[in-house]
């Protein structure tokens, strides 16, 4: 196991001993905070785009639901004929950046999340760590009304007009330290300057969300196959939060699976598909935008992988905040 596993796998528990690296969250505090200031008072610029920027984000290491969220805004938007872009880091990504995001893209060139989105989605889309440069990119090549900035909500050097933060009821906010000692970036004041999404199934908050997974289907698959979710299963997941997904295929009626975690982002070989008895995989889109890739190179490649489609489902009043803040910066829906 490697030690971000380790560290990731104390997070979750809130181990005891995560205290003996309070100097190091201290370290990284002043930092921070150095940094920001350095933005707030002019000494480092920021960019400001010619329309407005939302910021979806969190405060949190590891996965909330963001991904899903921002798939439904960008369709819900589409719908009405609202013309949005994305743009992302791109974590996982290679480059080089900026980097536009083909309708066929390429995960290992872009990223595995901007994959996805834009396979779900067919939105315009380019990444690179400079956000300036992405967004300069994708307004050569689209009129657009709105970027919708994925992750982001440190990067003070892109000026924002709209903030959204999601929050994972599942997780919460651990023992409410910063990094590395907890896995906050950022202190829960934070909270105070957004609009906050609660991702949870029974929601205290009129802001609310909650994923309903969907019907499985075979990666690759040449014929319909039955999903038949009383078999065993190799569950193999490459997430920040991949308790998450557990629960999900228990949702499902998936009860005997065998876990095969790997870090956020993670770059699969064939050898992380290769199990000793021919049982199933299972995993996540994400994952599987990845994975598929992976199989072009290795066609006699025969074991079945299912994937598990999932869907952000929001509340009424998550559009209605949404429609409200777009309409303050010209946006009419």
């Amino acid at each position: 196991m490697s030690l971000a596993q380790v560290i990731q796998d104390a997070w979750n528990k809130q181990a005891k001993w995560l205290v003996v690296l309070r100097p190091l969250s201290c370290l990284y505090k002043v930092g921070f905070d150095f940094n920001k200031s350095l933005y707030a008072k002019g000494i480092k610029s920021s960019y400001t785009a010619p329309i407005p920027v939302l910021v979806i984000g969190n405060i949190t290491v590891g996965g909330s639901g963001k991904t899903p969220l921002l798939i439904q805004l960008v369709n819900h938007l589409k719908e009405r004929n609202v013309r949005v872009g994305v743009i992302s880091r791109g974590y996982g990504g290679k480059g080089p950046f900026p980097a536009y995001v083909d309708v066929i893209p390429h995960p290992e060139v872009v990223g595995d999340e901007p994959a996805l989105i834009v396979q779900s989605t067919q939105v315009p889309m380019a990444v690179g760590p400079n956000r300036q440069q992405s967004i300069e990119l994708l307004l050569e090549k689209h009129e657009l009304d709105l970027i919708i900035c994925d992750d982001g909500l440190q990067h003070w050097a892109l000026n924002r007009q709209i903030e959204w933060i999601v929050l994972d009821n599942n997780r919460g906010l651990g023992n409410q330290k910063l990094l590395p000692e907890g896995y906050l970036r950022e202190s829960p004041q934070r909270l105070q300057d957004a609009t906050v999404i609660e991702h949870a199934s029974q929601a205290d908050s009129a802001l609310n969300m909650h994923l309903a997974p969907s019907q499985p289907y075979l990666l690759s698959a040449s014929a319909e196959q039955y999903f038949n979710p009383q078999q065993s299963f190799y569950a193999v997941v490459g997430i920040g939060f991949p308790q998450r997904f557990y629960q999900t295929l228990q949702d499902i009626g998936v009860n005997a699976f065998q876990a095969h975690e790997f870090p956020d982002h993670h770059d699969y070989t064939i050898e992380d598909l290769h199990f000793e008895d021919a049982s199933p995989i299972i995993t996540t889109e994400k994952d599987a935008v990845k994975i598929a890739v992976l199989l072009q190179k290795y066609p006699d490649y025969q074991r079945e992988i299912w994937v598990v489609p999932v869907e952000a489902v929001l509340s009424d009043a998550c559009y209605d905040v949404l429609h409200q803040q777009l309409q303050q910066h010209g946006i009419q829906i």
